[in-house]
């Protein structure tokens, strides 16, 4: 398949009105950005072309924006930013989806503590059990440092047993924090499909979180954009979809699977084994986001 690998984007971005970024694995690892990330972003806004920041994160943006400050990335760095979370929250407020539909409100969330804001002034009220819930909310593990999806399995089957639709925040199903893979709530969702459930995915690779973006870049089309991802399955599975041109980064979720030590370049073959399975191709390949 057709991809081109480079070393920066200084021979790209001229070609291109606005760029969308991923968070996790491409401006920051959960810890600090990554070299030389702040310096492009930067140069792409001195240069007229306007930021959106595109994340599967399971809140809506005022705590991230609030967590991206604490790291380093300042508000003013990017024009814009849109989350899995904020999607999620817009079918909430809507209340027209059909998990929603003949619902007494009433939802049991799947999460850590700091997965928050969803709900906040809807009307809807977060119970203890699933046995008094009318759909669940996953947002992720309770405590993705030592938890597996496995250990969510009794408790899905429980909501099972209660039917209860699930809407998931956060379609991913690991994300890097500095050099360690967590689970996210992608994969409790997986499970619970798996065994039956009923789950509806917000954020990429999904198509409304892509028009939005667009609506918010003032962009009628996907000409002219570039998504630079670190994820096949979501961020340049999503652009593809779209027509979007993408920038997949090896140095975040696929590093593991290529053996890559950080912000190393795969090899031609490496990249086109995984484009053959997934039957899509970023437009471009590059280690670390950088200028």
């Amino acid at each position: 398949m057709s991809f081109k690998i480079i070393s920066g984007l200084a021979g790209v971005a001229p070609s291109y009105e606005a760029f969308i970024l991923d968070l996790w694995g491409v401006v920051h690892n959960g810890h600090h950005p990554y070299p030389g990330v702040l310096d492009c972003m930067d140069r792409l806004r001195g240069e007229g072309k306007p930021i959106l920041l595109l994340s599967n994160a399971p809140r809506t943006n005022g705590y991230v924006i609030e967590f991206l400050e604490n790291i380093g990335v300042a508000r003013e760095r990017y024009d814009h930013i849109l989350t899995s979370g904020d999607i999620t929250r817009e079918v909430l407020v809507r209340r027209d989806h059909p998990f929603l539909q003949n619902s007494g409100g009433a939802f049991y969330q799947i999460g850590a503590v700091r997965d928050k804001g969803l709900e906040d002034g809807l009307g809807y009220q977060r119970v203890s059990s699933v046995r008094e819930a009318d759909f669940l909310i996953c947002t992720g593990l309770v405590d993705d440092q030592i938890e597996t999806p496995e250990d969510y399995r009794e408790l899905l089957h429980e909501a099972l047993k209660e039917d209860l639709p699930m809407l998931c925040a956060n379609p991913d199903l690991t994300v890097m924090r500095g050099t360690t893979s967590h689970y996210c709530a992608g994969a409790i969702a997986a499970l619970y499909e798996e065994l039956g459930g009923r789950v509806e995915l917000f954020g990429k690779p999904y198509p409304e979180v892509y028009r939005q973006a667009m609506k918010k870049l003032q962009l009628l089309g996907p000409s002219g954009i570039l998504a630079i991802g670190d994820s096949m399955r979501t961020d340049i599975k999503g652009a593809d979809a779209s027509g979007i041109d993408s920038v997949l980064v090896s140095g975040g979720i696929h590093a593991d699977d290529w053996g890559l030590q950080d912000g190393q370049l795969p090899t031609a073959a490496q990249i086109d084994e995984v484009a053959q399975v997934h039957q899509f191709s970023p437009t471009y390949v590059m280690g670390h986001m950088v200028w």
